[in-house]
């Protein structure tokens, strides 16, 4: 968000970053689900990095390929707060490191709530409180049912690109997708990993 906001007044754009904190506790546990269900499923099991897709990347990349996609909540939680935008070897290195690193530091309900409140839901909206409050247009992201939240989680992969407040074809198909992945973990009762690896 600072290099945003950075970027924004060398370009002279007056449009600040929106973004509202908002607590683990104010936070609808459908949107908890629908972004481990569309971002990392994986993400009760795991230390911070997805070893069998960063096994392939690292393959991939000794074969002079890209492997694109894979990161977990944790990675991109250690890339949005503490790297820089792009893609190099290096960042990616230190991306895999710092993940490791937040997982010893934070239990998963902490990084959930940190993840949800950076996370990037609109071309300057970050965080659920500024996507709720100027996208969807409701004050209470305690209080967001399946269908936003899966809405919501929808436009993740490209939030510059996609849009919550007019969504195309292609973020239907996906909230879809993602409503019908909340229904297959067992709704929000597939939660309570958060609250027990949390006390």
């Amino acid at each position: 968000m600072f290099q945003q906001n950075v970027t924004a007044y060398f370009n002279d754009d007056v449009s600040p970053v929106r973004q509202e904190w908002v607590d683990y506790e104010a936070i609808s546990p459908q949107l908890v689900l629908a972004v481990i269900a569309s971002e990392d499923q994986l993400f009760p099991k795991h230390h911070g990095i997805d070893t069998a897709s960063t096994r392939n990347a690292i393959k991939a990349a000794w074969n002079g390929h890209s492997a694109g996609g894979g990161s977990t909540i944790t990675q991109q939680v250690a890339k949005n707060m503490f790297l820089w935008s792009g893609r190099s070897y290096v960042r990616k290195g230190l991306e895999w490191g710092l993940a490791l690193l937040i997982e010893l530091l934070w239990d998963k309900q902490r990084i959930i709530e940190v993840y949800l409140n950076i996370a990037q839901f609109g071309e300057r909206d970050y965080g659920v409180g500024a996507a709720c409050d100027n996208l969807l247009r409701k004050k209470v992201p305690a209080k967001l049912g399946r269908s936003d939240a899966a809405l919501l989680a929808a436009v993740l992969p490209a939030p510059a690109h996609y849009r919550i407040d007019k969504p195309s074809r292609t973020v239907k198909k996906r909230q879809r997708h993602i409503l019908k992945q909340m229904r297959q973990l067992g709704g929000v009762a597939y939660l309570t990993f958060l609250s027990e690896k949390s006390d």
